[in-house]
């Protein structure tokens, strides 16, 4: 059995749009892009199985039944999708109401490990390897300080 090519396409397009969505900051689009890649996951399992009668013992005989799996699979996907829904809902619900807006904002300690991690490379992406650890030292001290003016900055804000 060859899938209709529009439910391919379809599908093509919601996973497309679920994983752009998904790579935005807004807690809202997150939540729109799980639950279009839900879709286009239960969309494309639905593909996946061979049509025919119900699959009921003494109701179709048994060479034309289709597979019951697949129909299981998108039942379980479903309530999967929506408690992913629900709990990005109240994520997003909750960042409203402590901040007025659902933006995921950087977190302070991933600003601290790329700052160290791009003071530790040299141009070519190897380690300086100088010898002189005192510099480094004294620009950790002096980075790790912008970085803790920057959180209290944004806790204050």
């Amino acid at each position: 059995m060859t899938p209709n090519l529009t439910y391919v396409i379809v599908v093509g397009v919601l996973v497309a749009a679920g994983v752009t969505l998904l790579l935005e900051r807004s807690l809202t689009r997150v939540l729109m892009g799980v639950i279009l890649l839900g879709n286009g996951a239960n969309l494309l399992l639905l593909t996946g199985g061979r049509a025919g009668g119900a699959p009921i013992v003494g109701n179709t005989p048994q060479e034309e039944m289709s597979d019951p799996l697949p129909q299981a699979m998108i039942l379980t996907a479903i309530v999967i999708t929506l408690g992913m829904t629900a709990f990005l809902l109240a994520l997003a619900y909750r960042s409203w109401h402590l901040n007025g807006h659902d933006e995921v904002q950087d977190d302070v300690e991933d600003r601290r490990i790329m700052a160290l991690a791009e003071r530790d490379e040299g141009p070519d992406g190897a380690d300086s390897g100088d010898g002189d650890d005192d510099d480094d030292d004294d620009a950790q001290t002096d980075n790790e300080r912008s970085l803790a003016a920057t959180a209290d900055a944004g806790r204050a804000g």
